[in-house]
């Protein structure tokens, strides 16, 4: 195994931590701030529910990016 590779082999792992460690933060606050959202507006609680959904399911994608593409890049080791 040259250099190349086994720096792929070590950095590959550490991307997806990475970004799994920022898409739950990103999903705690969106949570929390939906929640702190809902218990002053208990009226408008489905149309913060549905942005928060929307607002998950982008941070959940990016995630899943970084997934994929360490998934591509594994195939070059």
């Amino acid at each position: 195994m040259d250099l190349k590779s086994a720096a792929l082999a070590m950095a590959l792992p550490l991307v997806v931590a990475i970004a799994a460690f920022g898409s739950a933060l990103g999903l705690g606050k969106a949570v929390s701030s939906a929640m702190d959202a809902t218990a002053r507006q208990p009226e408008a609680s489905t149309k913060i529910l549905i942005n928060m959904a929307v607002g998950c399911a982008f941070i959940e994608a990016l995630t899943i990016y970084a997934l994929v593409v360490v998934f591509l890049l594994s195939g070059k080791i």
